[in-house]
């Protein structure tokens, strides 16, 4: 019975995780037979939990078959934790000693990864209310702090401080006055390389007029 209860409360959990992350969920009914993620992620709690008794056979085979029903690869030895969405889901990879903290949002193509160098802890750690965008690759055992953000198509290699954003290949980091990017999409993220060019041509256009007036005292 405790251990019925403790599926049932796991699923209702997730299922409103949903809920509150998309908001094109219509029911509970159809996020329960219609949403890829949610079965990535329900598959996987049972994949992990014969993981844990080291029955990797068992394991690595509900893993198996949860990728060629959703198209969703999760090692059964990664670490997950409450309500992580993985919206859309189709082609996102995570290996097998990354960690994802509770409330994080995972759009499709993301791959939690190693660089193929380390033995041991190899993956990406990401904190709570991670937000990771589309296509983004993150690479290494590194940690993704909490409340972070990575864009569409960044490719991470090394530690995203809590609260800032990462954007670009390589990915550079964007504070926002040191405090939490609210309500930030994987879209609307400011990218460093515009804003540091906008500044360069501020500054020549200074320097410009400056030059005009010394060539007008001539």
């Amino acid at each position: 019975m405790n251990i019925l209860e403790t599926i049932i409360k796991t699923i209702k959990e997730e299922v409103q995780s949903v809920k509150d992350k998309d908001p094109a969920a219509k029911s509970t009914f159809e996020i329960l037979f219609n949403y890829s993620g949610l079965h990535a992620v329900l598959f996987h709690r049972a994949a992990h939990w014969f993981y844990k008794k080291k029955l990797f056979f068992i394991a690595r085979t509900i893993s198996q078959f949860a990728r060629l029903v959703t198209g969703i690869e999760i090692h059964p030895g990664a670490k997950i934790g409450k309500g992580l969405l993985i919206d859309h889901g189709s082609g996102v990879v995570i290996g097998e000693t990354a960690e994802i903290g509770d409330n994080c949002l995972i759009y499709q193509g993301v791959t939690l990864g190693g660089t193929g160098k380390e033995r041991g802890k190899r993956h990406p750690t990401l904190g709570n209310n991670v937000m990771v965008g589309a296509g983004a690759r993150v690479l290494g055992p590194f940690k993704v702090g909490d409340n972070a953000k990575i864009a569409a198509n960044a490719v991470v290699l090394e530690e995203v401080p809590p609260n800032a954003t990462a954007v670009g290949v390589p990915a550079r980091i964007v504070r926002v006055k040191g405090k939490r990017v609210q309500d930030l999409d994987q879209v609307h993220i400011p990218d460093p390389v515009s804003q540091e060019l906008c500044r360069q041509r501020m500054k020549i256009e200074l320097l410009e007029a400056q030059l005009k007036i010394l060539r007008d005292k001539e």
